[in-house]
């Protein structure tokens, strides 16, 4: 048998606008159910399953692509996805395009133009509505005499009824200095003043919701950065530690600050990170890499049990971030606890793309990842259906692949488990500020120049829809008050992030964020449209209550779309990360699950809400039991690959692959 490693087919072209005959498919009903023997007969895999691929060094060097996939003129690919007619020659894309790169790094990544138009939108229709002006200038009247009545009692009293509240979750003045004067009237005279800019950049009739957004989110970080919080002499915390540790906190926060600053100039991972190794302390459950291709690796693991269910479970993550995310620390591996209840796991290890690889799409990582695993698993334990689970763009990956297999009459899995996945994208949150096209045709154009979107690219984003946390407070508890929070595992893997190729995450952000094809019905594969309701395997959908990066009302209009013979949602407490990362045992967690089946009533996300019971502790109990209702009984271990059938063990988990940097 031929084991030397596949060249990886060159980038489908990509697709361009539907024709009329190529709408949206109507929801339709289900379709009749095949016997296994006539599907088995009647459905060919997605795709020819490659040959094995040999092992390589341990060092895995990033693959490079073969002729037939380096990067092809924008002929075939435009850099704008078909959004314009492309000029007439190189030298002039080449002006848009570095005049793109140049505003972008003077900005930081924000579009001007989209800034630009959003202050227009937001400045014309406020000059244009005389009653919202005399609204605005009454509520700032009466803002400032609550607030002068507020600070003349609390001035001669010493105690006063605050004007106003910090929002949920703003722990900016938890501290009791800021409920002495004159301290008390800084904080409450900031408050009210971020309420009356919000009022003011909101509600205002005309304002487009991307240009209100966008004009709310600028005000917001303008807000959060001048915070009396944040400067040292306006904060009885910072004032009263200085006094207490006579300076040494400030030499401290000096000494994190030149580190800090030392390491990002050096292109250097966070302090601390150095006690944290993949292969020594994360990612160790035990397991072997039984295939791998140019774009990923596939590891089986090692079972703990005599007997496992016989569906094995795949598992995929986004691409853009690194696998271990879900087999971290043993106490918090998602990975090993399913093992240890004995269900045969399998992995997807992304490679970590580089600028030769800047043309690979979605197709290639459908074909090359979550299909080619599905193949090699069909391999190894025929036979068998599977239980797929995907995370985050990772979902968005499986559901796209689910739905083509559906449609072509594909019928290998067994079930489909989606992780903090958003598959309409009306609704995105804050981060809707970042997916006009203005701002995605800039962001492709600083793609352009590299052919990868950096980890830090995405992580900086992801810092400034939540910059008084994760910026403006973490400067004021390291740098002034001297406190490094210790580094952990969660936030050691955060810090060791992948790229992004530039033509997949372009499509990404066009297709889905911007077109939102993949609800709409118009996404394509292989020429032909897919639709989530073609999917009548059970479905079982995880969203957090403080997710910022999928919103939960945006993952749970995922019951406007699934015609799955059950979907079972689950709303968990957490964030993106931490809501999945939930191991039982860890205080304070809780979550609320229902089933929805088909042909029952549809509930809005609220009342949803209102109703659901909430149950205390993780939900991974109940997602373990619920994979093993719906398999079909226990089976004894399988080996570690298929020798025999050209899937031998090419080296231990974590493989090759999640070293690359």
């Amino acid at each position: 048998m031929d084991t030397t490693q596949k060249p990886l087919p060159a980038p489908s072209a990509a697709t361009g606008p539907m024709s009329a005959s190529g709408a949206a498919p109507a929801k339709r009903r289900r379709a009749p159910r095949k016997s296994p023997a006539v599907a088995a007969a009647s459905t060919p895999l997605a795709d020819p399953l490659p040959a094995p691929a040999a092992a390589v060094p341990e060092t895995a060097p990033a693959p490079t692509l073969t002729a037939a996939s380096e990067t092809t003129p924008h002929t075939d690919f435009s850099r704008r996805l078909g959004d314009r007619h492309l000029l007439d020659s190189d030298a002039l894309e080449d002006i848009d395009r570095m005049t793109n790169v140049a505003l972008g790094q003077l900005s930081g990544g924000i579009s001007p133009a989209s800034l630009a138009m959003a202050y227009l939108d937001w400045t014309v229709h406020l000059a244009a509505s005389p009653g919202k002006q005399f609204q605005l200038a009454a509520k700032a009247a009466r803002k400032a005499m609550r607030l002068s009545a507020y600070a003349l009692s609390s001035a001669i009293t010493g105690k006063a009824e605050p004007c106003i509240k910090p929002l949920p979750g703003d722990h900016r003045f938890d501290h009791p200095g800021w409920q002495r004067f004159p301290y008390n009237v800084i904080y409450q005279g900031f408050l009210l003043n971020q309420q009356w800019w919000h009022n003011a950049t909101t509600g205002i009739r005309g304002v487009s919701k991307h240009g209100e957004a966008a004009v709310w989110f600028t005000a917001k970080q303008i807000l959060d950065m001048t915070a009396p919080c944040n400067i040292p002499f306006l904060n009885p915390e910072i004032v009263e530690t200085t006094v207490n540790e006579r300076g040494a906190n400030l030499t401290r926060g000096a000494q994190y600050y030149g580190e800090d600053l030392r390491r990002s100039l050096r292109e250097e991972k966070p302090a601390g990170v150095e006690a944290f190794r993949v292969g020594e302390n994360l990612a160790i459950t035990p397991g072997k890499v039984i295939y791998r291709n140019l774009l990923m690796e596939l590891i089986q693991y090692s079972p703990t049990t005599d007997t496992v269910q016989r569906e094995p479970v795949l598992m995929q993550s986004a691409w853009m971030m690194k696998y271990y995310i879900l087999d971290l620390s043993p106490h918090n591996s998602l990975v090993k606890y399913l093992v240890d209840r004995g269900h045969t796991v399998f992995m997807i290890s992304w490679m970590n793309p580089r600028a030769e690889h800047r043309n690979l799409g979605m197709e290639d990582y459908r074909k090359l990842g979550t299909l080619t695993a599905i193949d090699v698993i069909s391999n190894v334990l025929p036979g068998r259906k599977i239980h797929a689970v995907g995370y985050c763009l990772g979902g968005i990956l499986l559901t796209i692949a689910a739905a083509a297999m559906a449609r072509d009459g594909d019928d290998r899995l067994a079930s489909v488990t989606l992780f903090t996945t958003m598959t309409d994208f009306t609704e995105v949150g804050e981060i809707n500020v970042f997916m006009d096209a203005s701002e995605v045709t800039l962001l492709e154009d600083m793609m352009w120049q590299k052919g990868y979107l950096g980890h830090q690219q995405v992580s900086g984003g992801f810092q400034l829809l939540k910059s008084a946390d994760l910026i403006w407070s973490k400067m004021v508890r390291e740098y002034y008050l001297g406190h490094r929070q210790p580094m952990f595992d969660l936030m050691a893997w955060n810090a060791d992030g992948t790229r992004m190729p530039y033509r997949q995450h372009s499509e990404v952000l066009r297709r889905l964020y911007v077109d939102n094809e993949l609800f709409e019905g118009k996404y394509l594969v292989e020429g032909r449209a897919v639709s989530i309701s073609s999917i009548h395997v059970p479905m079982f959908a995880v969203a957090a209550v403080a997710d910022h990066v999928a919103p939960w009302h945006s993952v749970y209009k995922l019951h406007l779309q699934s015609d799955a013979t059950e979907l079972t949602f689950v709303l968990t407490s957490g964030g993106h990360n931490v809501g999945i990362v939930n191991e039982p045992g860890h205080p304070h967690r809780s979550y609320q699950l229902s089933v929805c089946r088909e042909g029952e009533r549809f509930l809005d996300a609220e009342t949803w809400k209102q109703k659901t019971q909430v149950s205390e502790g993780s939900w991974w109990p109940a997602w373990q039991k619920w994979l093993e209702q719906h398999s079909s009984g226990r089976e004894a271990a399988p080996p570690l690959g298929s020798p025999e059938k050209g899937y031998p063990p090419l080296c231990d988990a974590p493989g090759t692959y999640v070293h690359q940097q």
